[in-house]
């Protein structure tokens, strides 16, 4: 019998340890005393402790920092250090985008225009800290907190924030506090993101590619703006459910062959362990087409190989059959493109 697989770790995330540098700062500016760790309770009842490193102190204000621990998610901030510095000032909480934390530069993000990318529940989990400490410690609890993170503008140009119109560094992120390893959740929120961002700023073509191959290709052949690029990936389904509620007027989906054919045959996510391409039906449209038969054949590419590119052009109108299908009455005009490894255009439709 085989041993069950090692159980991964989870881990937490940026806004979670900004929370965590912020209580250890407010302690030294109000207590006097930097603690030497901080247990939170998350969102969803989680209680786990951060260690507070790389304390500092000045005339009114107070700073610490707290490592991200991204369990064993292959998170690109893991091990980054997420910095709070703390000061009374202001009427309420108010918040600020120090070194390595980006700013919001494009509308239909949850975070205004101008405003440092720290999102709102990381704020509010702050807040709340800031109104307990403050109670304890007599306090009005006026505060002016700035994030940042040593390095997170090199960070950054790794994540999606470049395309949604983050500048300068990285978003203070979570809506739970807990990163779960390789969680699909967070690669829909940044879809889901993007497709905000094209409706508020009024984008009329936007692509959804698989990889990073068909992705150029469809960028080139239709000269869209990056923000116009949506990172679909393997989550179809994710992209075209949320565009069915947020609607823009042209979307284009390209991809390799294989992902594209599972896409034509009904599957929503086109990762290889969650679908897979059916030979034996895709036999059956190559003959019905008067094509060769491909039922024998190895993989999507060898079907075509052997087919001939009349069969890429049939994926092609099945993949976008399927895309317009989960669209429904939305507004939303679908075209397809698939491509080879090479970046080959094999078939269009639409």
């Amino acid at each position: 019998m085989n041993a069950d697989p090692p159980k991964l770790r989870r881990g937490w995330t940026t806004g979670a340890c900004a929370t965590a540098a912020t209580w250890g700062a407010l302690e030294r500016l109000w207590g006097g005393a930097f603690p030497a760790q901080v247990q939170l309770t998350l969102p969803r009842g989680e209680t786990p402790v951060f260690a507070i490193e790389n304390c500092d102190v000045g005339p009114g204000w107070a700073a610490c920092s707290v490592e991200k621990d991204a369990g064993d998610d292959p998170d690109v901030t893991h091990g980054a250090m997420i910095r709070a510095s703390v000061r009374d000032a202001g009427q309420g909480v108010t918040f600020r985008a120090g070194p390595g934390v980006g700013t919001v530069t494009r509308a239909g993000l949850p975070i205004n225009v101008g405003e440092p990318a720290i999102n709102p529940v990381p704020r509010q989990m702050m807040s709340e800290v800031v109104a307990g400490l403050a109670e304890r410690h007599g306090r009005l609890g006026n505060v002016e907190i700035t994030i940042s993170v040593p390095g997170g503008e090199t960070l950054a140009a790794k994540t999606w924030n470049p395309r949604l119109g983050i500048e300068g560094g990285l978003s203070i992120l979570g809506t739970t506090g807990v990163v779960r390893p390789f969680s699909c959740a967070a690669w829909i929120a940044s879809i889901h993101r993007g497709i905000d961002v094209a409706v508020a700023g009024g984008l009329p073509h936007v692509a959804g590619c698989t990889g990073a191959t068909s992705e150029k290709v469809v960028q080139e052949m239709f000269a869209l703006p990056d923000h116009a690029m949506l990172d679909m990936g393997d989550f179809a389904g994710g992209l075209l459910k949320y565009l069915a509620a947020h609607p823009v007027a042209r979307l284009t989906v390209g991809g390799g062959i294989g992902k594209m054919t599972k896409l034509a045959q009904g599957a929503r996510d086109l990762h290889s362990r969650r679908s897979t391409v059916d030979f034996a039906r895709l036999g059956v449209m190559a003959r019905q087409a008067g094509l060769p038969d491909v039922s024998g054949a190895n993989t999507a590419l060898e079907a075509v190989q052997i087919a001939g590119p009349g069969l890429a052009v049939l994926v092609a109108e099945a993949a976008r059959e399927q895309a317009q299908q989960i669209l429904g009455a939305a507004p939303v005009t679908v075209d397809t493109v698939v491509i080879d490894r090479a970046g080959t255009v094999l078939g269009r439709a639409g």
